[in-house]
């Protein structure tokens, strides 16, 4: 069960994250067509190679997303998928390419996920007030709505706090060990220009010293909303051939889901992203060893912890000493969100997990300039989306 790896990433394109975005505003249907242009381009392909699309939801349109873009696009295409998975996004779009490319429906699929500010309405709506809910569902019959949000359970930061604390009860809890894990990751985001805090590395103490949010996380532990973006276009063996840079081939997936929000959850502590990543390491035929980086979906640091242990890179309960204990910057023992990771890069809505796909192919590539590891054959990659709710894990490898 599973790929052959007979898919690759031949291609891709990322905007600048910025937090005060001052560029020109495109609808969402066009940056996504902009994006898909600039990862052909980079990949040597012409937007007539395209015949399979994967994409989010867009703003311009409630349903029938992929043939709106493809309408936009001019482009007929033998597949399109719609995938809603959040953070977990990006992981989720990739393989489902490579799956298609692999049963032969099609050879070149574009998969792009933007998040730029977008012209203002002169007509606008009212704010729905309910937009503030975050991961949590006032819909009618939602149990968010009727046994969660009455009570102030809502949103993402009550809900990771109290993984967070869950966790602290269980095996104990390091404030300085999960600062350091910030701080890594921001020192290899001060090399990386296309990331927020570019330029800006931090210490420890700038961490500790952050305002708490929802205890125990304290705001730098948090990802900073940005604008941005990114895309990748998945190619068959064949055309991947032909392109002109390294192909980064799809050799194992994972896919799990169990919650919406975590009142629900068996168990706190252990996520879903474990299922997920034995699947991907089994269909791969690696084990986390094998791997040269891992590119941990950050929304917060709780959710870099628990992939950690979960996909099997530590026992349970020995995250915070294997955080401490090794170099997680793109020079050190354990290469780790070499980007900087959303927490490095800024987190651009549903995008943000495309950052993580982007670096491991970047770094399989070969063109991670100032943070280019020594050697980098083969990379795992995690996505998250609502709280702990459904989570991706993927195996990319060069050829």
């Amino acid at each position: 069960m599973g790929l052959r790896g007979d898919a690759a990433v031949v291609g891709f394109a990322e905007y600048k994250h910025e937090r005060k975005y001052s560029g020109p505003r495109k609808f969402t249907i066009e940056q996504w067509a902009d994006l898909a242009q600039m990862a052909l381009a980079d990949a040597g392909l012409e937007a007539s190679d395209i015949n399979g699309i994967v994409c989010s939801d867009i703003r311009e349109s409630g349903m029938f997303m992929p043939a709106t873009i493809a309408e936009y696009l001019g482009q007929p295409v033998n597949f399109a998928e719609r995938v809603d998975l959040g953070g977990a996004n990006a992981v989720g779009m990739i393989w489902r390419a490579a799956a298609a490319i692999e049963l032969g429906v099609c050879d070149v699929v574009v998969c792009a996920l933007p998040a730029r500010p977008i012209p203002s309405n002169p007509q606008p709506q009212p704010v729905n007030p309910m937009r503030y809910f975050g991961a949590s569902s006032m819909n009618w019959g939602s149990p968010q709505a009727e046994f969660e949000v009455p009570y102030g359970n809502l949103a993402q930061n009550c809900g990771y706090a109290m993984i967070a604390q869950r966790y602290a009860a269980d095996y104990g809890y390091d404030a300085a060990a999960m600062a350091k894990l910030v701080v890594d990751q921001r020192r290899s985001a001060a090399l990386n220009p296309n990331a927020a805090f570019y330029g800006q590395p931090i210490e420890i103490e700038d961490v500790l010293g952050s305002k708490l949010i929802a205890d125990p996380l304290r705001m730098l532990e948090i990802v900073m909303p940005v604008a941005g973006g990114g895309a990748v276009v998945v190619a068959s063996r064949e055309i991947a051939a032909k392109c002109s840079r390294r192909p980064v081939f799809v050799t194992g997936f994972g896919e799990h889901l169990t919650i919406k929000t975590p009142t629900y959850a068996e168990d706190a502590c252990f996520t879903p992203v474990g299922p997920a990543s034995q699947q991907a390491f089994e269909m791969a035929g690696v084990t986390p060893g094998n791997v040269d980086a891992a590119q941990i979906y950050d929304c917060y640091t709780i959710t870099v912890l628990l992939t950690l242990e979960d996909a099997g890179f530590c026992d349970k309960g020995e995250g915070m000493q294997f955080i401490t204990e090794h170099d997680l910057t793109f020079s050190g023992d354990f290469p780790m969100n070499t980007h900087g990771g959303q927490l490095g890069m800024g987190q651009a809505g549903a995008a943000g997990g495309m950052t993580q796909t982007i670096e491991a192919v970047r770094q399989i590539m070969g063109r991670a300039a100032e943070r280019q590891l020594g050697t980098c054959d083969t990379v795992y990659i995690s996505g998250t989306g609502g709280v702990m709710s459904e989570q991706s894990a993927l195996l990319l490898q060069g050829g």
